[in-house]
């Protein structure tokens, strides 16, 4: 069988820096004292760039679905909304801000009245309220989310950036192969490997690959 992931690369520009992730959990964190909305935009941010779900499972998931009580807490991805009926479990505990940032939100679903069995992500308007979000609507708000970036940075984005960021880092921070695949959902662990090569370490610094000096000038020493 030919091996056709040799076609497939990752292009390093839509991955979100540690940078521009920190800039868009700030923004979310001030907005979100006074908004409803801006508060679950936070974990749907959280949800794709720090846990790595799809699209189709941050809609899915259910209040029962967060295990936050545990040693290990963790996000059990139902067998009903994996890709490929594969269920898993995604590691809250490699980031204690996102673990603080799920468990605030649930505690607040649980205000909400919500019941276990309830959408964690729903429509917070009245009429719909409880809803499950449909795509477009959570891809929107990912978006709206990553607005601290401007404009420029935010047209192209998706959700599924979202999910490349979070393996890449992951990687990078010292999990393993076997581990980030598992997170992640990967059939095997040689899609995961492609991101070893695009684990963003610079943040976007300007370098100085070819030698020049800092006003710019061409170094010429051989």
């Amino acid at each position: 069988m030919v091996n056709t992931m040799t076609n497939w690369s990752i292009d390093q520009t839509r991955i979100l820096t540690r940078i521009e992730i920190a800039a868009v959990l700030a923004d979310l964190k001030r907005r979100g004292r006074r908004a409803v909305n801006s508060r679950q935009n936070l974990v749907i941010f959280r949800l794709a760039t720090c846990c790595g779900l799809r699209v189709s499972e941050i809609v899915g998931i259910r209040l029962r679905d967060a295990h936050l009580g545990v040693a290990r807490p963790y996000i059990h991805i139902r067998k009903a909304i994996a890709k490929g009926k594969k269920p898993r479990r995604v590691p809250l505990w490699w980031d204690g801000g996102t673990l603080v940032d799920i468990e605030a939100w649930k505690a607040e679903r649980k205000e909400q009245e919500a019941k276990p069995g309830d959408f964690l992500i729903c429509s917070q308007a009245d009429g719909s309220f409880g809803a499950q979000l449909d795509r477009r609507n959570a891809r929107m708000r990912f978006i709206a989310a990553c607005r601290a970036l401007g404009p420029d940075r935010t047209q192209d984005l998706t959700i599924h950036d979202g999910r490349h960021s979070f393996v890449s880092h992951s990687l990078r921070a010292g999990r393993s192969l076997a581990e980030v695949r598992d997170a992640a959902g990967h059939a095997n662990v040689s899609t995961t490997s492609l991101y070893t090569h695009v684990a963003v370490e610079d943040d976007g610094e300007i370098g100085d690959i070819f030698g020049l000096d800092p006003v710019g000038r061409q170094c010429m020493s051989f």
